[in-house]
This record gives structure tokens, sequence and C-alpha cells, in this order.
């Protein structure tokens, strides 16, 4: 399975300026396949080691930081066989693991340029909030790497021509049948199984949504077995509490997050350190509430209110026991956690878009589900899960502040229109990898 990430990669070892790199990432959105892929695709060897299968590792980096000893020594002793820079790329996996080994890429960078060394770790991002880690400054390359987008997703299935195809179109052309039916149906599947590659891979070999539902479930439990053994002990339990009320937070009529409902009484800050460990560990992602938006839009946003979102929408199903025949079929009594699939479903594109994510609410009578910034505008998306594109928030938010962009997605197709000198896109959401086209306008 192709991922994009893989041009990142070969950008970064045909730079001039390449520095050590670290790739960070949820656990088991394929960063250790990604990069061993890499690896054998690009470079005559591929030193590979996982400093959390084998802690003896962490002992070449106790001695001190000369990386000639480090690279003889893990050559010599760990894999019996020597590391070449220039012909080698040397992995350290989970390198969280050890604080020492990310302190040498400082001195790789400075002593070793021409050796192509990549740190990954899927829970760094907590080691680097909540360990003391003298983390290289200046001194790394960093890419982050997400579960599979739904672009991937249907370039997984042999399908990468519709999105080709979707892409060399005008932006205003209605889509003919032959795209727009079969990218709902693959949308529908991406609902329901998400982009954990292994998920993904066990889809498309069987197309079994039994056995999706089983390979989701082994994730989820791993995620919680993750929080006994990473976590602090006494966050164990209120991890745990966040994690299972997020899907029940989506699903209510104002599905801001609450703490009172992750625990009767709770007060934000009893809880709100085991909330940042799930954001730090990439798990899930918060969405804050902008009410006076200007540029940047991160100096506007309310850190106390926020939404909260799973990183990949197929856990968020499965989490949510969602049968699998709910979503292709359709039900009456499914139309609002609907809506919560669907914002999940564009929040998480967005992310791997690199855009920001943010939400207006005015007062308790409209809100915008989406803003964002581009190219220095900020633009608002209007989410609606079925093909009902009618946005009476969408319509005041332009009335009150005049952006140049505004986007609805839906199921509906492509169209546009204009309020108040405000282009508005209509997008399919099974066309949201183009959603830049429309910011560009």
């Amino acid at each position: 399975m192709d991922r994009i990430i893989m041009n990142e990669l070969v950008k970064w070892k045909d730079s001039p300026d390449r520095k050590p790199l670290i790739l960070t990432g949820v656990r088991q959105c394929g960063k250790t396949f990604v990069l061993k892929e890499f690896g054998n695709k690009y470079f005559s060897d591929v030193a590979y080691f996982n400093l959390e299968e084998d802690d003896t590792i962490a002992s070449i980096f106790d001695h001190d930081y000369n990386t000639q000893r480090i690279i003889e020594e893990l050559g010599s002793i760990v894999r019996r066989k020597k590391i070449v820079p220039g012909e080698t790329i040397v992995i350290l996996d989970e390198i969280q693991k050890c604080k020492r080994a990310i302190t040498s890429f400082k001195y790789f960078c400075e002593s070793m340029p021409e050796l192509h060394i990549v740190g990954a770790g899927s829970l760094l991002g907590v080691a680097l909030s909540h360990e003391k880690i003298s983390f290289p400054v200046g001194k790394i390359d960093r890419l982050e790497m997400y579960p599979m987008s739904f672009g991937e997703f249907v370039c997984a299935h042999g399908d990468g021509a519709l999105i080709d195809a979707v892409c060399n179109m005008p932006i205003t052309r209605s889509l003919p049948a032959a795209c727009t039916v079969p990218l709902e149906k693959h949308l529908k599947n991406y609902y329901i199984v998400g982009g954990m590659p292994e998920v993904v891979q066990k889809w498309i070999d069987t197309k079994d949504y039994g056995a999706v539902d089983k390979k989701l479930d082994t994730i989820l439990s791993d995620y919680e077995s993750d929080f006994s053994k990473y976590a602090p002990k006494n966050e164990i339990t209120k991890i745990r509490q966040i994690w299972h009320s997020v899907p029940e937070q989506l699903a209510r009529d104002n599905n801001k997050f609450v703490f009172s409902h992750v625990r009767k009484g709770a007060r934000s800050k009893v809880l709100e350190d085991a909330l940042e460990w799930l954001v730090d560990a990439g798990i899930v992602y918060k969405q804050k509430l902008v009410e006076k938006p200007e540029l940047p839009l991160s100096y506007c946003a309310d850190d106390t209110v926020f939404k909260v979102f799973f990183s990949d929408v197929g856990l968020l199903r499965r989490k949510s026991n969602v049968y699998y025949r709910t979503i292709l079929d359709g039900d009456a009594n499914y139309i609002r956690f609907k809506g919560a699939i669907a914002e999940n479903y564009v929040l998480t594109e967005m992310v791997k878009e690199g855009l920001p994510q943010y939400y207006w609410r005015s007062g308790n009578t409209s809100e915008v589900d989406f803003l964002t910034e581009y190219q220095g505008r900020i633009i608002p998306v209007e989410v609606k899960s079925a093909d009902n594109t009618k946005a009476q928030s969408l319509r005041q938010f332009i009335k009150k502040y005049s952006p140049e962009v505004a986007i609805k997605l839906s199921l509906k197709n492509v169209g546009d229109n204009v309020q108040d000198e405000t282009k508005i896109y209509s997008v399919p959401l099974y066309c949201i990898f183009t959603i830049k086209r429309y910011m560009e306008q």
C-alpha cells in the first residue's frame, strides 16, 4: 500500500541540508513498515533496531556521545554487520525508550552528517511532554505520520485513477456518476474500516466486515494496554475514563467536551493531565473554540472550550459499537451519530492536510463546524453527513465576517454560489482530498 509520506522521506534523503530525522505518529499507523520499505527501496542496507523489544541496545548510548563508537558498536555488537554511512540507513524504532539515543541525534547532526539516521516513536510526544529529555532542538528534521487518509484508502483498492480524475477536473464541474458512485461507496467503507494499515489490508484481502471488527478490537485493546504500560500510575484510571467518554460526548447535540460528563462532579484540573496524555500520544485530537476569528486563529482560540475526536474514524466507529450495516444501509436512529462520524472524518483529513482545525460558535444559536486558515485567509467549513446543504450558521458567519471563501462538505455533488461577495463551494465529502484547491480560489 503506497503511503504519501514516502515522498517526504525521499525528499529528506536527497536534501543537501539533511539532519537526523524524527518520525512520530500514533501507534500502529504504519511507521515501522514504511521506514523499512523506504530503506529497502532506496538504500543498499537497512540497520533496524527496536529499543522497546531489545532494551540492551540502550546501553550502547550510555558511555558517551562519540558517534563513531556508537555506530561501530551498533554494527559489530548488536547486528553483527558493519554500518556504512551513505549506504546504510539506521532506524531506531521506539526511540522514546532511550533518552540518550534522542540526545545523540545532536551529535550525529554535527559530526556524522553523511549518515542517514531515523528515530521513530509512537509515544515520543508523551515522552517529550512528560519526561526530562534533552531534545536536540535545531539539530533534527521532523515528520508526523498518520493513519491512512481517504485518498490513500481509495488508492489501496487500485482506484487511484479516480483520485487523479477528480483532481484534474475543473473545480466547479459536476462530477459524473462514474466518479461519485464508487467514491461514495469507498467513503462508507472508510467510515467502517478507518485508516489503520493493518485493518485496511485485512479489508482488502477479505472484504469481511467481521474480520475488520476483530482487527479494530485488537488495536483498541492494545491502546488500553499502553495506558497501563506507559502512563503514570495515578493517571491510568482517568485516561481510561476520558477514552471511554469521547464517543458519548461526540453524540451529544452540543458535542463540546465536558469533564463532568467523564466522571460525575469531576473538575477539569483533575482530568486535564489525563486528556493531555492522550493528545500527546496522538490518540485523540482537541478542536478548540474560536468566538471572534482573527489571524492567527491560534491566538483567538479558547483553551478551555473544545471538542475531542479520535485519531481514526474506524476506531471511533468500532469504539462506539456502530454496526457496519447501519452505515451501509442508513437508519433513522443513526442520524445524530452519523454527523459525529462525518465530523471526525473531516477533522482527521484536515490534520493530514496540515490545516489548523478550530470551530466557531455564536452563543447557543449558531455554530460552524470548522474554521481553518490557509494562505493568510480564514476559511469556514460546514459539514453535513448527507446531501442536505442548508447551512444557516454558515450564512450567519459569512454575513458577520465576510470571508473570501467558504466550503460546504456533504454528499451533494460539486457546486458553487455567492453570498455577500463570499464564494461558497459545495464539495462532496468523498472529494475532501481536493479541499485546498477550493481554498486557493
